[in-house]
């Protein structure tokens, strides 16, 4: 409850900061928006020449696509400053402030900036989501959709632990946001069927960088094409997994920290 109290503080302070400067907010807002549907448009002049793409129609596309944007929404909304770790905290010293203050540095860290562009990110993904749905007749009861919030909560918590993960090995090389961005972009791949995919790149997809149970596994439980314990059963799994290795990495990191100075 701390915490959880802390965290309006932190948010509350942002957004008066953020508010100075309304123009630039909505028309970031309002860019990102158009970001998210460029892929879409890029999905739709493929299929006016492929209708099928080894077996999966355009609106079982659009639900995966759809589905890949909400966890990574949620991500970017509320994690998007552990980048800096990755780019620049370690290597210029910044990150000395988290440890003078008698609070946990990575809430810390996560409390620093709320990225409101991602709600464009998350809107997008609801919409073809439901779009999809309703183009392919899904129903989804009330235990379903306790399973979709459950599916989304663990995606968010996957994309977060990578992200960390890969951000925290800056704490032994200084920076890592070239290997960090590296890693993050091939979640681009699982906005689409795993299945089209060469057996080499479907098993970094699932298993070396498991994005893939952030959207294709989960997302072909919901249009029927797969069962619940090998999709969200797997991926929440994943995501206890994940995110404790990239929170002790953190933590070890911490223990060898130095501070660079200026």
């Amino acid at each position: 409850m701390r915490y959880i109290r802390l965290y309006k503080v932190f948010l509350l302070q942002y957004l008066k900061a953020l508010m100075q400067s309304k123009v630039d907010f909505f028309v970031g807002l309002i860019a990102f928006f158009f970001t998210q549907l460029a892929g879409i448009v890029f999905l739709y002049l493929i299929f006016e020449h492929i209708p099928n793409l080894n077996g999966w129609s355009f609106e079982q596309l659009l639900f995966i696509y759809g589905f890949a944007q909400l966890p990574r929404g949620i991500d970017h909304l509320f994690t998007d400053y552990i980048w800096m770790l990755a780019m620049r905290m370690v290597i210029r010293g910044e990150f000395d402030k988290y440890l003078l203050r008698p609070i946990n540095p990575l809430f810390q860290l996560i409390a620093e900036r709320f990225q409101p562009d991602a709600i464009g990110e998350i809107l997008v993904g609801m919409i073809l989501v439901v779009t999809s749905c309703v183009k392919m007749e899904i129903k989804i009861g009330f235990f379903n959709s306790i399973v979709f919030v459950v599916s989304i909560v663990a995606g968010a918590i996957i994309y977060t632990a990578i992200k960390l993960f890969f951000a925290s090995i800056a704490f032994w090389t200084k920076d890592s946001i070239g290997l960090l961005q590296l890693v993050y972009e091939t979640a681009d791949f699982a906005k689409y069927p795993v299945s089209i995919y060469d057996k080499k790149v479907r098993f970094i997809l699932s298993y070396i960088f498991p994005f893939a149970f952030v959207a294709f596994y989960p997302a072909s439980y919901f249009i029927g094409k797969a069962k619940l314990l090998t999709t969200v059963g797997i991926e929440v799994l994943i995501a206890i997994i994940t995110i404790t290795i990239a929170y002790a990495t953190f933590n070890k990191g911490l223990t060898i920290y130095e501070s660079a100075g200026n």
